[in-house]
């Protein structure tokens, strides 16, 4: 154990190292196959996507899906540290990553490996290391579940606090259009898009669904941006808004994609119907086995490759959410060492 911890931490810290945001992942996909070279694990890789199965792999059995991503956002730029100086401060490890999503990566990687030759497991295990999480790619989770043996649950790893995220809020963004007649401001004009804007914002304001998740609270639509007019002296045809919708797992994408369409005072348009909510019952062994270790569970409001799968699955990590993609961010070292004695113990009730 205690080896197993110090190499994720030193395998952390090399992540941390490499700059690796979405769809350039190529050096971090090569270190985390280092690893599973170091451990004599086969593995496999699709573009930048890293995966692995237990030794004792059986199609008859179910497989648990253990997956965090290694992809970053871009540094902000109030970042007073270097970004990929991977440093350890006041028991703080800092770094691009650290927190969103390395810490739950390397933790993961480390069960996988604790459990990877174990005899006659209920479970098989996957492990995977995607990419393109934080841009949800065509080349994330997503595209890679086709290559993946059936996934019947899955822990993904987020910082959570190694608390249990039973539920996950989806998402679909709209574009939205409110139409007018354009036309010389110095001309009346009883069709100006602009001016029906107050109206259209109010009824978004107002506007709410009747179904309300226990874990996810109601759906959250909220706008998000407002563009209309390129001249002072022309009454533009349109005025386009960007609405954010926080799906609850009450709800299919596709299903309020068509209630707000034919309710709304505007057109709607969604971008796409894929980022659906996450979910795992109370009575599921994964999450009666994390209650028994002293995890509290909730509903999560941020997206991850949860959105890709269509099993239950439960999201569940070391460090805190609201670290992620903040300046100077960190995980601290104690979490990590926590996390990878958390996972182990909620597996071992399970395996």
């Amino acid at each position: 154990m205690n080896e197993l911890t110090t190499a994720a931490i030193e395998l952390l810290k090399d992540l941390i190292a490499i700059p690796s945001f979405s769809q350039e992942e190529d050096k971090t996909a090569h270190r985390i196959g280092q690893w599973f070279d170091d451990y004599g694990i086969p593995y496999q890789r699709e573009g930048n996507n890293v995966w692995a199965q237990n030794k004792a792999f059986d199609p008859e059995k179910p497989t648990l899906l253990l997956n965090s991503h290694h992809d970053t956002v871009l540094p902000n730029s109030a970042y007073t540290n270097d970004p990929f100086e991977p440093k350890i401060e006041d028991g703080k490890l800092y770094g691009l990553g650290s927190n969103d999503a390395g810490g739950a990566l390397v933790s993961l990687m480390a069960l996988f490996t604790h459990y990877y030759a174990a005899e006659n497991p209920k479970y098989n295990l996957v492990m995977v290391a995607s990419a393109e999480e934080e841009i949800a790619g065509q080349k994330s989770l997503r595209g890679l579940l086709t290559q993946l043996p059936k996934i019947d649950v899955a822990i993904v790893g987020e910082p959570t606090e190694m608390h249990l995220a039973v539920a996950e809020k989806g998402l679909l963004v709209f574009d939205a259009v409110i139409k007018g007649t354009p036309g010389h401001a110095a001309h009346p004009n009883d069709d100006n898009p602009i001016m029906k804007l107050p109206k259209v914002l109010e009824w978004f304001q107002n506007f709410s669904l009747e179904k309300v998740s226990e874990n996810l609270g109601p759906v959250k639509i909220t706008v998000t941006q407002v563009a209309a007019g390129k001249e002072h002296n022309v009454v533009p045809a349109s005025v386009h808004l960007v609405v954010d919708v926080r799906v609850n797992d009450q709800y299919t994408n596709e299903e309020l994609a068509q209630l707000i369409t034919e309710a709304a005072p505007c057109e709607m348009t969604p971008r796409s119907l894929h980022l659906n909510s996450s979910s795992i019952a109370m009575d599921h062994e994964l999450v009666r086995a994390g209650i028994a270790l002293g995890r509290k569970t909730y509903g999560s409001p941020t997206l991850s490759d949860q959105a890709a799968l269509q099993c239950p699955s439960l999201k569940v990590g070391p460090g805190l959410s609201t670290r992620s993609h903040s300046a100077n961010e960190y995980i601290f070292v104690h979490e990590i060492e926590e996390a990878i004695n958390i996972y182990i113990e909620l597996l071992k009730q399970i395996l």
